[in-house]
């Protein structure tokens, strides 16, 4: 384990405890608390419209959320910049639900976002790190982390608990609709109740792995991150991060998007960091893996250097 010299480096340490509160905060054995159901049973418009306005990792959570709450609830998501969505002017007819995330519950753009949604008579979810904060008093219903105070910059131990917070949403929202029956609910919050500990054994060894990679890749003049699916959304927070915490310039795109322009930067000083995870239970998944993994193979031809964020079986057929 390393030294804590960095808040940052401490946080990310503190992921797996953090999640574990966070989780014990909204779960009774396999169900969501029935408090928090009973809060959440009136959320959704009754058109099934959803609208995310959240600023920078927090809408990178967003668009993870999006994906989660069309794939498992069939419901129609909108991700906004909050700073855009507070000045865009007119109204929205649809007059979706609307949901903010914030790490501090104090963002400006945020927090004007939500008041401009309630001026407009829609109903606010606010996913907020402060119980106490303005965003999550003023919003309609709060649904407040359990992370604990996050004193970095770049959001680690919030972005993750924000993710588990959503899952849960779109859990909840999936049974809710009848798109998920008993069986596989239980089955999804049992895989969640064992991701503290998965991470927890992993943290030292990509500690060590990464501390390799930054060694070797210090020459980079800039980093494109991919992914495909809920992936892109993480592949956008990873680059926001190398921004955040190294200075380093960093773009995230859709995996598919590479071939569509930005594949001219690529060369030996502008590496690949490629998400190329892979659920075999999952046909979708298994589809972009293999998307992914021809996407590289043309891309190792061009003289890619790439960085792939893999299952620990998979990493036989990487080969990078």
């Amino acid at each position: 384990m390393p030294s804590f010299a960095r808040e940052m480096l401490r946080e990310i340490y503190e992921q797996p405890e953090a999640l574990r509160r966070t989780l014990a905060h909204y779960l009774e054995g396999d169900r969501l608390k029935p408090e928090v159901a009973a809060l959440l049973a009136d959320w959704p418009n009754p058109a099934g419209e959803i609208l995310i306005a959240a600023s920078g990792s927090s809408r990178h959570s967003g668009l993870a959320a999006e994906i989660l709450l069309e794939d498992l609830c069939g419901l129609a998501v909108d991700v906004e910049y909050a700073s855009e969505y507070c000045c865009r002017g007119g109204g929205d007819l649809r007059h979706p639900s609307v949901l903010v995330l914030s790490q501090s519950g104090e963002t400006s753009d945020t927090l004007a976002a939500l008041r401009a949604a309630r001026r407009r008579g829609e109903k606010t979810l606010a996913i907020t790190n402060a119980a106490a904060s303005a965003i999550a008093s003023e919003a309609e219903i709060s649904m407040p982390l359990a992370a604990g105070a996050e004193r970095a910059i770049p959001a680690t131990k919030s972005f993750t608990c924000q993710l588990a917070v959503l899952y849960l949403l779109a859990l909840y929202e999936g049974a809710r609709v009848g798109r998920m029956d008993s069986e596989a609910l239980t089955a999804r919050i049992g895989e969640l109740r064992a991701l503290p500990g998965k991470i927890e054994a992993q943290l030292d060894g990509w500690w060590e792995k990464t501390a390799r990679l930054a060694t070797k890749y210090n020459s980079a003049a800039t980093f494109l991150y991919l992914g495909r699916g809920i992936h892109y959304a993480i592949a956008r927070e990873g680059a926001l991060k190398m921004k955040e915490a190294s200075y380093v310039h960093a773009e995230g795109y859709p995996a598919g998007e590479l071939n569509h322009g930005p594949n001219a930067l690529v060369s030996d000083r502008v590496p690949l960091v490629v998400l190329a995870t892979v659920d075999r239970t999952l046909d979708a998944s298994i589809l972009r893996y293999e998307m992914t993994l021809q996407l590289l193979r043309d891309m190792k031809k061009q003289g890619a250097r790439v960085i792939a964020v893999a299952n620990e079986a998979m990493k036989r057929y990487i080969g990078w």
